[in-house]
């Protein structure tokens, strides 16, 4: 949350992306720290994935990713 606000700070699109399972905290963090953050959430759990399974995981969060970050008016 910390590296997105940085990031919108120098006009640099942010994106966080997180699993599933963070879904509550991720939203509350945000609003502890006054920012409204586009997220992305990727299925949980992440650890204990091979490397194909997170590049999987990866791929199919890529749309939603892109759009977040060229979304109208960021």
């Amino acid at each position: 949350m910390h590296d997105i606000g940085d990031f919108e700070s120098r006009n640099l699109p942010g994106v966080g992306i997180a699993s599933s399972e963070f879904v509550e905290a991720a939203a509350l963090q945000a609003k502890a720290l006054g920012m409204q953050p586009e997220m992305v959430f990727v299925q949980h759990p992440i650890q204990d994935r091979t490397d194909d399974e997170l590049r999987a995981l990866a791929e199919g969060a890529l749309g939603q990713i892109v759009e977040a970050l060229t979304r109208q008016g960021r």
